[in-house]
């Protein structure tokens, strides 16, 4: 297991695709990453209740992404990166919940140039191992019925259906999946 602050290498097809906690220089990129997953949720939610006016509005998200060092701060939470051929092709980044053991991982995005690369399962998977290396017992997420592929994806790691973590809007229930994992 890997202390955080450090890197994990994976090899796939060709490329070396490394997973590292975001470095001050990477935070841009990471906004970057995070402007174009609210674009991929507003293209995955037409026709839907505007779930991200009401999560993802744009003065309170940008407020959101330049607060992300302080959210997610070492040594309760971290912003992972994962640079493939040099490049930041992907960020996933976690904190801790009220729950005592508990953490949420949140805003996993993979730039569409990287997909299929593994770099959205290297993510998560180090997330959770760092995340069990602070002293979490179990891990949440939460993401919208549109993201299938994401669904699929945290399904084959292991993560469970289960019950809503936060308080969320009933109109929004239906479109909701929330997921568990034990660390």
């Amino acid at each position: 297991m890997l202390q955080p602050g450090t890197s994990a290498i994976y090899s796939y097809a060709m490329s070396n695709l490394k997973i590292h906690s975001a470095r001050p220089s990477d935070m841009e990129h990471v906004a970057s990453l995070c402007w174009a997953y609210r674009d991929l949720l507003i293209e995955r939610s037409v026709g839907l209740p505007n779930m991200v006016e009401a999560y993802y509005a744009k003065d309170s998200y940008a407020a959101l992404i330049a607060d992300l060092p302080r959210i997610h701060a070492r040594p309760t939470g971290d912003i992972l990166v994962a640079v493939l051929d040099d490049q930041v092709v992907g960020c996933a980044m976690y904190y801790p919940l009220a729950e005592p053991g508990t953490t949420e991982i949140k805003r996993v995005y993979v730039a569409p140039s990287a997909r299929g690369s593994r770099a959205g399962r290297a993510l998560i998977q180090e997330s959770m191992a760092r995340a069990k290396s602070d002293g979490y017992t179990r891990i949440v997420l939460d993401t919208m019925s549109g993201l299938t592929e994401a669904i699929a994806l945290y399904e084959r790691l292991g993560f469970q259906p289960c019950a809503p973590y936060y308080e969320a809007d009933p109109t929004f229930l239906p479109y909701l999946r929330f997921f568990d994992h034990p660390l």
